[in-house]
């Protein structure tokens, strides 16, 4: 049978429980939807799933910026990351709030008409926060394109490119009838907030500065220690070099082959080797990880440590953008380059 579940099983809705039904029933409300694979495939971590809606709804559904810009924030960024399937999802919901032709023309790999649109799609797909002249971007704006640096991760990683059977997603008249299908609950405006609730007793770090004092600083914040806790799942030293070779990654696509690979690893004991490696590639190259890479770690361990140790390689990326992100907000200079090679 077809599943878009490359290697969890999730809790479904009619079993789910405590905290991922709590999720469940919000999603269903807020979203319009009962049943949305990304975060399905989160479910055997509970923290992770709250965490993560947490993000997407506090920063895209609700709030006071338009919907449209921010879809147009989320669909850039998985354009950039090459996320198939957040892309066909997102620009599903673009159709779903009334602006069709924007939708089609960004799936073809057009430029938006109207300039602010056209600018935050500049913004959003350029790997290392390029100049965002045109656009007005405040919190919600920052939070979407974290977010799914964060989502297109966990989605390349974890799940097929497949939004729909068959692929029918390619099709623009089964986009459009999506859209318009989902149309009234996209339109709604939420408050803001209503999420922060299923992540209260959850560890957070410092709320980010674009962010502070904001339900999108707040959910980020959580989200960002809930990631961090996936760490420890690895030893030491993979551990920190997973942290060293995040934090000198440029922000692009790294070199096809393994070869920045085996030097990040090369001090890494042969027994961590393997979540270093998953890890890393969660978080620079998602779409590249294989059953084998999954295998080589798994062993028996469980689908929420897998979920976890994902989350971990995720957040260190979205964390690394971060800062290039703010720094091009603030015209600081960028880091040159440091993995080297053709890039894919």
């Amino acid at each position: 049978m077809e599943t878009q579940f490359r290697y969890v099983t999730p809790v479904q809705p009619q079993a789910a429980t405590g905290r991922v039904a709590q999720v469940y029933a919000q999603l269903a409300d807020d979203f319009g939807m009962a049943r949305m694979a990304v975060f399905l495939t989160l479910s055997p971590a509970p923290d992770v799933l709250a965490a993560t809606w947490a993000t997407l709804r506090e920063s895209l559904l609700a709030g006071h910026a338009p919907r449209t810009a921010k879809e147009v924030v989320a669909l850039g960024v998985s354009m950039a990351n090459r996320c198939p399937f957040c892309v066909a999802a997102h620009t599903t919901l673009l159709h779903a709030t009334g602006d069709h032709r924007l939708a089609e023309t960004i799936a073809a790999g057009g430029t938006p008409d109207d300039p602010e649109h056209a600018a935050l799609l500049a913004w959003a797909t350029s790997r290392r926060g390029g100049a965002r002249a045109g656009a007005q971007i405040g919190p919600e704006h920052i939070g979407t394109a974290l977010t799914f640096h964060f989502i297109n991760r966990m989605a390349s990683a974890l799940l097929t490119d497949n939004l729909l059977p068959a692929n029918l997603q390619r099709s623009r008249l089964v986009r459009s009838v999506g859209g318009r299908v989902m149309a009234r609950t996209v339109r709604r405006r939420l408050l803001s907030g209503a999420s922060l609730p299923l992540i209260v007793d959850l560890p957070a770090r410092p709320e980010p500065a674009w962010g502070a004092g904001t339900s999108v600083g707040a959910a980020h914040a959580a989200l960002r220690a809930v990631g961090a806790a996936g760490g420890e799942l690895l030893g030491d030293a993979a551990r920190a070099a997973v942290a060293d070779t995040v934090a000198a990654w440029d922000g692009e696509h790294p070199p096809m082959g393994g070869a920045w690979l085996d030097a990040a690893l090369s001090e890494v004991p042969a027994g961590e080797r393997a979540g270093a490696r998953l890890a890393l590639l969660a978080a620079l190259a998602p779409y590249r990880v294989t059953d084998a890479d999954v295998a080589a770690w798994r062993g028996s361990r469980p689908d929420e440590d897998l979920v976890r140790l994902c989350a971990f390689g995720a957040v260190s990326a979205m964390e690394r953008m971060e800062t290039f992100i703010t720094a091009s907000a603030h015209g600081e200079a960028l880091p040159a380059r440091t993995l080297s090679g053709d890039r894919s």
